[in-house]
């Protein structure tokens, strides 16, 4: 798979975890993080979607 077409990392270069070990600029857990470079697309998306629903609940 060329490099264009892997799902691209969410990371906003503000990397700090809070108290439930989330990043406070992506919203990945550290082991998501840890694990991005590994993560077929499927698996990226499927934290994309984590991603989607932790901003959400950081907005209420």
């Amino acid at each position: 798979m060329a490099v264009e077409d892997r799902v691209r990392s969410p990371c906003v270069s503000i990397c700090a975890l809070d108290e439930r070990d989330v990043c406070i600029g992506c919203q990945r857990t550290s082991d998501e993080i840890l694990r991005w470079t590994s993560m077929t697309n499927c698996e990226r998306k499927a934290v994309l979607g984590k991603v989607a629903e932790r901003e959400q609940e950081v907005a209420l």
